[in-house]
C-alpha cells in the first residue's frame, strides 16, 4: 500500500518545539484502507507534534461525527467521535512498531507517516454496539422495531411456562429438601 502523502510529516526540517497539524477526514480515506462501515463521516483530527533534541512526541485527537447503520435496526444515524492517542517516536537501529505507543524509526529517516494511528485511531473510537439514540429512548418509529416487538415473548406466557411445571420435578425437590 503506498502511503498517503498528506499524513506524511517531515520531521527533520522542524525546529524543536511544538508543532500543529490538522486534518479533514472523509470517505475517501477509509476507501484507501477499503473499510466500509461507515456511510459517511466528517471527522477532524488535530495532531501536535513535539519535537525533541532525542525523540518525538505525538499528541493524537480526534473529533466529529460518522453516519453508520444501527445493530438493531439497521437505520442509519450519526455517531459521535471523541477520542486520543499518545505516541512517542524514538531513534534507534531498525524500524520497530511492536510496542502500542512507542515507535522506533531508523537514525537515518526525516519523516514519519501517521496514516495507520489516524486509522486505528478512529476505528477503535467506534462503540462495539451501534444502537441508535431513538431506539434507547423509544422515540425511534421503524417497522423493524414494531416486528421486533410483535416477535418476543410477552411477560404473561412467560409466567405461563414457569407455572407448568412437570411433576416429576417436584418429586425430584423432596430429594433435596428431606435431607
Amino acid at each position: 500500500m503506498k502511503p498517503l502523502k498528506e499524513f506524511t510529516i517531515p520531521f527533520v526540517g522542524l525546529k524543536v518545539g511544538k508543532h500543529h497539524f490538522d486534518y479533514e477526514i472523509d470517505n475517501k480515506f477509509f476507501e484507501y484502507f477499503e473499510y466500509d462501515d461507515f456511510n459517511s463521516s466528517n471527522l477532524k483530527v488535530d495532531v501536535e507534534l513535539e519535537k525533541k533534541t532525542t525523540l518525538l512526541e505525538l499528541h493524537f485527537e480526534v473529533s466529529g461525527t460518522v453516519n453508520i447503520n444501527c445493530d438493531v435496526t439497521n437505520e442509519p444515524y450519526n455517531q459521535p467521535l471523541n477520542n486520543e492517542f499518545d505516541l512517542v517516536v524514538k531513534f534507534g537501529e531498525e524500524y520497530n512498531d511492536e510496542n502500542i505507543d512507542i515507535l522506533i524509526i531508523p537514525h537515518g529517516e526525516y519523516e514519519i507517516n501517521i496514516q495507520q494511528y489516524v486509522y486505528e485511531l478512529i476505528v477503535l473510537a467506534m462503540p462495539t454496539k451501534r444502537v441508535h439514540p431513538g431506539v434507547e429512548d423509544g422515540t425511534l418509529d421503524s417497522d423493524i422495531l414494531k416486528k421486533l416487538e410483535e416477535l418476543s415473548p410477552k411477560e404473561k406466557d412467560i409466567k405461563e411456562d414457569q407455572e407448568e411445571i412437570d411433576p416429576r420435578w417436584n418429586t425430584l425437590k423432596k430429594l433435596l429438601t428431606d435431607k
